[in-house]
């Protein structure tokens, strides 16, 4: 069993182009949620998945974060 703390983020948003995965604006991004197992994750992706039929461009998305980072003065900020 890893020691390693793991969250599945589940965000979603209307692309640019379904090639590229390129959101077409980052401040419409649909965070559905963080979940500490990938089958929860899996549920929510599934569940907003369906609600895209309507959009080609609309996609879901399941991120692995394997690390949590703090905003300190010592990082580069772009």
């Amino acid at each position: 069993m890893s020691d390693k703390q793991l969250l599945h983020l589940v965000i979603g948003g209307e692309l640019e182009d379904v090639e590229h995965n390129t959101f077409r604006d980052l401040k419409k991004v649909d965070l559905v949620g963080a979940y500490g197992s990938y089958q929860e994750a899996l549920t929510a992706w599934r569940s907003k998945a369906q609600s895209t039929v309507d959009n080609a461009l609309m996609r879901y998305f399941i991120i692995h974060a394997h690390k949590l980072m703090t905003p300190d003065e010592d990082h580069d900020h772009h």
